[in-house]
């Protein structure tokens, strides 16, 4: 082949990182964008956070730099003072014309006068917090043990078995593997810790240790058997033999078996029955603290007059700006023309960086509320009825009513939430599928789910409601369904069959 050189004219589209950064910010969640304003506060000394989220608590910059939060109203004027006095000494009147606030340190720079909240009141270790605080389950068997009257050995063993619990209070390995663990010239056998295992089975919360559910509910029977009267010795004692030979046939509900198996009536039957359900099949659940996560909503929904509007909520807007010093000092430098200065060029990028990332940011925002208004305008139904009211929709729709893409719709409503009057929804929770009806519309799929929800609650329990039953009853309302896709939408509802929901 002749090498040659040869001109051809071509389009394409270039995504400016302008643009980059606008796509990836829209898609990110709050705590994502959170995460991206610090790592951008921190790479960018000419941007800074006016509503610093750890403010009154320090924060250490990734150089090592000890960046001061907001001090208390009462003591913000003394502690500013003092800082400047320790830093620059006696403080000029020129550094608030600078544009530094005096009560906020700025980004980079240690406010020494600030009294430290991370020893005060933040201090998850203080005395009223340990008091407060729950013990775990192990701290729990640990206390018990140390009043026991057993040996050295035994507690070792006790010790071990504890460790081996998992959060719900089951022994998570045998004994034999519990015996392998231990140094051969302790000379431990199974017996051995089978009887470290008794004493810790005897431990409150009863049923701890166990290394089955069967084990963990005969172990609480037996606790109710000591105690009983001799009227419920009876039925404790069916219940426990339910537990031990046939709790799978009790967990699938077949209850004629059951009865023929037990030779037993159904009075006797739903009295050991009701005994069984008393138990707690995790006796673990309940010790320590469990941390609770909660989706703070980007939209509120309020009604006005007789139309609902979306709003947003304005703790997870970060407020942003450009150091007006520092920007000043860049500018001045630009306007001398001298670009032969070592940096220049690379403030003047940060400068530009640290705006683009505020516009970025606000036109977010401004997506978000754009389509959040659309979905409320097409579902206000939902806003007042609730779920049985919502309608199908699809991007598209949306898309078209804010002359937008299907894509960027879907990046908008990833990982945002919306707070409505019936708790808070995910913005995807509004799109759905359709279902046609007799009278040639369509119901969304998520106001079928919702029906077939209402109908199972207030079905007879001794006669529940089956697949193609509730297919029946939604063809009576004039929705078209198949038994497979009521029994696929049941699924989604995590509602138990037919046999499961049966009862005595």
């Amino acid at each position: 082949m002749k090498t040659s050189l040869q001109f051809r004219l071509s389009q394409h589209l270039a995504l400016t990182p302008q643009l980059q950064q606008s796509i990836r910010l829209l898609q990110l969640s709050t705590l994502e964008l959170n995460q991206e304003i610090e790592q951008a506060l921190v790479e960018n000394p000419l941007l800074e956070r006016e509503d610093d989220p750890l403010a009154g608590a320090l924060r250490i910059a990734s150089d090592g730099a000890i960046v001061g939060g907001e001090h208390a109203a009462s003591s913000k004027s003394e502690t500013t003072e003092r800082a400047e006095d320790s830093v620059n000494g006696n403080a000029s009147d020129s550094d608030q014309a600078d544009g530094f606030d005096t009560g906020m340190a700025d980004e980079g720079h240690a406010d020494w006068g600030a009294p430290s909240r991370a020893n005060g009141d933040d201090d998850e270790s203080g005395p009223l917090n340990w008091a407060c605080a729950s013990p775990s389950l192990s701290e729990h068997l640990r206390s018990q043990l140390s009043v026991t009257q057993a040996t050295m050995r035994d507690r070792a063993l006790v010790e071990m078995l504890i460790e081996a619990l998992d959060d719900n209070g089951y022994l998570t390995c045998s004994l034999e593997e519990a015996c392998e663990l231990c140094p051969p010239e302790a000379q431990i056998d199974v017996d051995d810790m089978q009887t470290a295992l008794s004493l810790l089975q005897s431990f409150d919360p009863t049923g701890v240790g166990a290394r089955t559910p069967a084990e963990c509910l005969r172990l609480q029977i037996d606790m109710l058997l000591r105690n009983a009267r001799a009227d419920e010795v009876a039925s404790l004692k069916l219940a426990r033999r339910i537990v031990s030979e046939h709790l799978p046939l009790l967990a699938a509900r077949d209850f004629i078996k059951l009865r023929r198996l037990l030779e037993t009536t159904d009075d006797d039957l739903r009295i050991a029955h009701q005994i069984i359900r008393g138990l707690h099949p995790h006796p673990g659940v309940g010790f320590g603290e469990g941390s609770t996560d909660y989706v703070v909503p980007d939209i509120y929904v309020r009604r006005k007059g007789n139309r609902w509007h979306a709003q947003l909520n304005p703790d997870v807007m970060p407020r942003l700006r450009v150091n007006p010093a520092y920007a000043a000092a860049v500018k001045a430098e630009r306007g001398k023309g001298d670009r032969s200065k070592e940096g220049q060029a690379t403030w003047s990028t940060r400068l530009q960086e640290a705006r683009w990332l505020i516009r970025n940011m606000q036109q977010r925002f401004d997506t978000i509320l754009r389509v959040s208004q659309a979905i409320v305008d097409r579902q206000s139904s939902f806003f007042t009825h609730g779920a049985i009211a919502m309608r199908p929709l699809v991007l598209r729709e949306i898309a078209d009513t804010v002359g937008l893409h299907e894509s960027t719709i879907s990046r908008v409503t990833s990982n945002k939430y919306m707070a409505t009057p019936f708790g808070v929804c995910e913005l995807k929770y509004f799109f759905g599928s359709h279902v046609a009806t007799d009278a040639g519309g369509a119901a969304s799929s998520t106001a079928i789910r919702a029906l077939i929800k209402q109908l199972i609650g207030v079905e007879d329990t001794k006669n529940p409601l089956s697949d193609s039953r509730l297919a029946e009853l939604l063809g009576e309302q004039g929705i078209v369904v198949a038994r497979r896709t009521v029994a696929k939408y049941r699924e989604a509802l995590k509602i138990a069959p037919v046999a499961m929901r049966k009862s005595l």
